[in-house]
């Protein structure tokens, strides 16, 4: 059957089940190839801005949106029989062993909410629902009961927001950002221990993304929080925050690769260094292409690209992760791009020997390792004496396996050259590096220095300094005591002007007293 061709898959569910075992399909699929998903039985009503989430290798699809209405129910995909059913609930105030009720009476009708799996429940939080509510509410569905129920929760909760962000750190969950009731946009933080059902409010240092929501995050290594995407009430975004775990810092970086744009309503997974971003748009165009960022290398890569009317370039698209036969596989459901969609989409992606040594990934070196494995669990069943075997002169049985692996030792020998060549080259490159290192020292102790001379300058400086001041000191105290040495010397001209006056006053009293005297004896 010739997977290259969609259409050609999409085929009617009758004919598909006649050239493939439903049990084994997911093993013919194409990889890194979108594919249509044919199903039996009648499927969910067409929606978005659902939760989603994936236990037991089953979808389960949560609640959402259609034509401004909010959806109540709960459907299940089971990957295995490729069928779709309708989750009967049960209330937790019967202790679920009250009968089965439809979705509607035990779950509110919500959009825009988060579906997390935590043990053998499903944890569904926030969204948009006519049940009013000042804070954020956690309920849950056991997958084993159907038990359906509201958790209660302490501490610091978050304002009750739909289009927020919800990640798992060990057991932990991060809440991001989001839309309240009011429509005011949001971008704070908040955690909650699940294991005590207790909230806390998450504070950061640095420039935190500017309020949004219908955006994405990811976890990498338990220690980043990425940001990405989103939009406001006016403008879409493309732009990726990292919030440090451990020091509590916001950050922007630079990121490298393919030219992404602006969206929001997408949705993203992660596996392993990678980070699968599928769908979203601006409300004029979806984005087509299917972008995978490696959180390591902070690098955009396009995996594979879809038309621009395809449900895949949708908003308010979900995208889960599934391991079907130890095969990773991406799974994407509903979605809006002018019409609503219920379609199931699988992508099968390349199995990753990127952790193995280069050794490892050699088919020689595998095919050697095979034969050492089989020969020594022959020889441990059957006691045979390796002593025994008949060589010939090269020190090489006759029997084509025990060639096969003398070639497959060569190549082993090979490796083993290539390893020691890299080996040496990394001796090489360590030796220069340890070069710049002694170079750079040697600048760091002249600058030092350097430094140390500044320092014992600046101290002769400061000292000349506080001399100076005090000799400024010293001026001033003679400056104010010869004020009042002035003020003196100016009460001294006052009373030796007076004094002079009263010397020619007296003065002037004598002469007029002798003209008198002088006139009575002449």
């Amino acid at each position: 059957m010739n997977f290259s061709n969609l259409e050609q898959f999409s085929m009617g569910t009758e004919e598909f089940k006649k050239e493939m075992e439903v049990a084994n399909w997911f093993s013919q699929l194409p990889y890194e190839q979108w594919v249509p998903i044919p199903v039996s039985g009648t499927r969910p009503s067409a929606r978005y801005k659902h939760a989603a989430g994936v236990a037991d290798e089953k979808l389960y699809i949560a609640g959402g949106s259609r034509t401004g209405r909010y959806l109540p129910d709960v459907q299940v995909f089971d990957f295995r029989g490729l069928v779709w059913s309708s989750l009967k609930l049960k209330s937790e105030a019967d202790g679920g062993k009250s009968e089965e009720n439809g979705a509607q009476e035990v779950l509110p009708a919500t959009s825009d909410h988060s579906m997390v799996k935590w043990g053998n429940k499903l944890l569904l939080l926030g969204g948009h629902s006519k049940t009013t509510s000042d804070s954020m509410t956690v309920r849950f569905i056991d997958l084993e009961t159907h038990a359906c129920g509201f958790i209660e929760t302490s501490g610091n909760a978050p304002v009750a927001r739909g289009g927020h962000s919800v990640t798992l750190v060990g057991s932990r969950l991060i809440i991001f950002g989001g839309e309240d009731r009011n429509r005011r946009l949001l971008n704070d933080v908040y955690a909650l221990d699940l294991e005590t059902m207790t909230w806390d409010v998450v504070v950061a240092r640095q420039t935190p993304p500017a309020p949004r929501f219908d955006h994405t995050a990811a976890i990498n290594r338990e220690h980043y929080l990425l940001i990405f995407g989103g939009c406001s009430h006016s403008i879409f975004f493309n732009d990726l925050h990292v919030l440090d775990l451990q020091t509590m810092e916001w950050s922007q970086p630079e990121v490298q690769g393919d030219l992404v744009t602006p969206r929001a309503g997408h949705a993203g997974v992660t596996i392993g260094e990678n980070w699968y971003i599928v769908g979203g748009g601006d409300n004029k165009n979806g984005c087509p292409e299917t972008l995978v960022l490696n959180m390591s290398k902070l690098t955009w890569s396009a995996l594979t690209s879809v038309k621009e009317r395809d449900p895949l370039a949708s908003e308010g698209l979900s995208v889960c992760s599934a391991l079907i036969n130890g095969e990773r596989h991406l799974v994407a459901f509903g979605g809006y791009n002018g019409k609503y969609n219920n379609e199931v989409f699988v992508m099968r992606l390349k199995p990753s020997d990127v952790s193995r040594p280069k050794i490892f990934q050699s088919p020689a070196a595998a095919a050697a390792a095979a034969s050492v494995t089989a020969a020594y669990a022959l020889a441990k069943s059957e006691k045979l004496d390796f002593s025994s075997l008949n060589l010939n002169s090269n020190g090489v049985g006759n029997n084509p396996s025990e060639l096969d692996l003398a070639f497959e030792i060569d190549a082993l020998k090979e490796e083993k050259k290539e390893l020691e060549l890299f080996l040496t080259e990394v001796r090489a490159e360590n030796s220069r590096l340890t070069e710049k290192v002694d170079e750079v020292n040697g600048t760091h102790a002249e600058l030092s220095k350097e430094l140390h001379s500044v320092q014992g300058q600046l101290a002769a400086e400061r000292s000349r300094c506080f001399k100076l001041e005090a000799q400024i000191a010293e001026l001033q105290k003679i400056l104010e005591s010869l004020q009042s040495i002035e003020n003196e010397v100016q009460l001294l001209r006052r009373q030796k002007s007076a004094l002079e006056q009263e010397i020619e006053r007296s003065a002037a009293q004598r002469q007029g007293s002798g003209g008198v005297w002088r006139w009575i004896a002449g």
